[in-house]
């Protein structure tokens, strides 16, 4: 396979935008909670570099091997996720199969009776901008660390 570009060495302010709007939805969301639905997101559009840098991220932050390892199924594991956890996990997962899902009502409303307005919001955004991230690792074939 051919090397594909680094996208953002050509799109310098492109890559300024992003980094904004991922500081913004890092200090909006409690870490653990960003990290996880950034790491579900990233399983579903199978970008292999995403998933192993949230992996680590989280394994490096002190969540146990047992939670990380059960993302994919979370809601048979329920009893490891939080309330706002599981409410989370399944708007990513919604909101990243819009084409299939068109996000119901009952969804939306589900989530709203678990997270605030504001916490919608914030996990919406950081849902948009993991599919946005994921689109860039897929389409450029970037490299995850265990491949280094």
């Amino acid at each position: 396979m051919s090397k594909r570009l680094e996208v953002f060495k050509f799109a310098p302010a492109a890559y300024k935008g992003f980094g904004a709007v991922k500081d913004y939805v890092s200090s909006a969301l409690p870490g653990e909670l960003l990290e996880l639905v950034n790491l579900r997101v990233s399983q579903i559009n199978g970008c292999a570099y995403c998933i192993d840098m949230h992996t680590r991220d989280l394994l490096k932050s002190g969540v146990k091997i047992d939670k990380v390892a059960l993302v994919p199924v979370w809601d048979e594991a329920a009893a490891l996720f939080s309330d706002k956890e599981r409410a989370a996990l399944a708007w990513a997962e919604v909101v990243t199969r819009v084409e299939q899902s068109k996000v119901p009502d009952a969804d939306y409303q589900a989530a709203l009776a678990v997270l605030s307005e504001q916490e919608l919001a914030d996990i919406t955004v950081a849902v948009a901008l993991m599919n946005a991230f994921n689109r860039f690792g897929v389409s450029m074939r970037m490299q995850p660390a265990a491949l280094a």
